[in-house]
This record gives C-alpha cells, structure tokens and sequence, in this order.
C-alpha cells in the first residue's frame, strides 16, 4: 500500500503563513493498493486537490471511506470534481448508524440553501456499501472497522494487504475512559501490531481537562497507545486549527523522546506520502 496525506487539519481549514508544513485542509487520505486500486479516507477539504490529481491520472473508480459526517471530515465533498463527470463511478463505505444516514447528509449539504448543485444532478455513477461485523474485501485488501469514542458515531478502519497492516484511528478520545464508549482494550486489540497508525492527537495533556467529551486525544496519550500495541510508526493528525507549525515540530520531538525503542513518531504533513 501507498499512502498519502490530502488533508491533516481537524475541526476547521486553517491556512497561513504559521499552518504551511504541516497543512491547513482537514480531513483526506489517499490509499492505492498494490493493484494501483485507489481508496481514499473522509472527504474534508483536502479531498479537493486530491479530485484534480484524480482527473489528470485519467482514474475512473474510487472507493471513498467516511469515518463520520462532522464538517471536516465531509466539507469537500462537493468540491470533488470526478463526481461531476459521467464517466467517473464511487463506491462510498460507512459503518452502521452512519451508514443509513450517508445519502441525507452528503445531499443536505448539498441543499441549493448551500451549494448550487445539488447531489441528484451530479453525473457520476455513486453507489453506497455498508461495511458489516466481518469486514469487508477490496481486491486482496481486508478492511476492518471499529467505533470510536466520539460524540457521533464514528469508526476507525483497518487496511491489511500482503502482510501489512495501516490504522486510521482519527476523532477517538482515549484521556478519560469514564466516558468511553468502547473499552481501551478494545481499540488496543483493533490496532495490535499494526505498520502504520494513524492517529488523533489534536491536544496536549494539560488541556484535556477542558476538552474531555470533544472526542479527541492528547498526543501523550497517542503515543502510550501505540507503544502498548506494538505499533511500529505513529502519526499525530487532526492537529488544532489554531496550532502552528512550531508546536506541532516540538510535539513530534517530544513525542520521539517518550516513545522508547521500535517506536517512531511523525506529525501528518499534508502531501506527504510513504510505502506500508
């Protein structure tokens, strides 16, 4: 597997001048499997510059995973120009209750009270599948699927291919587990091992206690979870809106420092890619 960084930004798009390493899109990974077939991962904001790449490559199919529908995670939908053309197909995956509620939302915001074309008139050919208890198949991919604890129900996936594996574990608070929905343990079990973890880590320890029910996690606490699971590299995303360059650079040094042996830590950069 191939993956790339399209969006690393939570809550809100945040450019300038202080967000321009790390990024200001929210929400959007790419995958490409081994048989070049091409996944990607929440429609926030970077999924637009992402659609562009798309119709240069000449790319008729996608399979898009949405973890949730908060506007950072779906805000570039309609922004996505392939679903725009009729010779573009997608297959669009949720996790139940999320799953029966895919078609309202994506049309809601698609209202012409907010955009000026509508869902019904896109000219591309989109499909909804629910992914089920067992997972589901891509190609020789496996996709997994477990909730997070967040205020809406949300879900982390789980892409194993050739013997590798890739978490994508974004919006799941693990500081207070008085108020977890699934047990630690669980999501200790889900990412178990795994190459690649994807994580949130939108705050640091100390403002947690203000934070707590928001549904997302302190990058000191990312990395205790992954150093638990055996994960062999972390990355912190969903990174604050209003948190600059220089302290996300001083979070990720900190973080090596904590993490211990077999473990390595990266702050999401939008446009970066790597192999798992």
């Amino acid at each position: 597997m191939k993956v790339k960084f399209w969006g690393t930004r939570g809550s809100i798009p945040s450019p300038g001048k202080d967000t321009v390493k790390y990024g200001g899109n929210t929400t959007c990974m790419e995958i490409a499997l081994k048989n070049n077939r091409e996944i990607i991962i929440d429609a926030g904001t970077g999924i637009r510059l992402l659609g562009k790449e798309i119709t240069s490559k000449g790319i008729k199919h996608l399979d898009l995973f949405l973890t949730h529908s908060h506007w950072d995670h779906i805000q570039g939908f309609p922004f996505f120009t392939p679903i725009f053309s009729k010779d573009f197909s997608l297959n669009i995956y949720g996790v139940s209750p999320t799953f029966e509620r895919l078609l309202d939302i994506l049309k809601g915001q698609m209202e012409t009270i907010y955009f000026p074309v509508q869902f019904k008139h896109l000219a591309a050919e989109i499909r909804f599948k629910k992914i089920g208890n067992s997972g589901i198949l891509i190609d020789n991919a496996k996709v997994n699927s477990i909730r997070t604890n967040h205020p809406l129900e949300t879900h982390a996936f789980k892409f194993e291919e050739n013997g590798k594996s890739f978490v994508f574990m974004s919006d799941n608070e693990l500081d207070h587990p008085d108020i977890a929905k699934v047990p630690y343990k669980k999501h200790l079990d889900f990412v178990k091992g795994a190459d690649i973890l994807v994580h949130d880590a939108q705050y640091r320890k100390g403002e947690m206690s203000k934070c707590k029910g928001y549904g997302h996690s302190s990058w000191q606490k990312a990395v205790s979870f992954a150093k638990q699971a055996k994960v062999k590299k972390l990355y912190l995303t969903h990174h604050d809106p209003y948190r600059p360059d220089s302290e996300i650079d001083e979070i990720v040094g900190k973080a090596n420092k904590i993490s211990g042996d077999g473990l390595t830590v990266m702050g999401a950069i939008e446009g970066e890619s790597f192999e798992v």
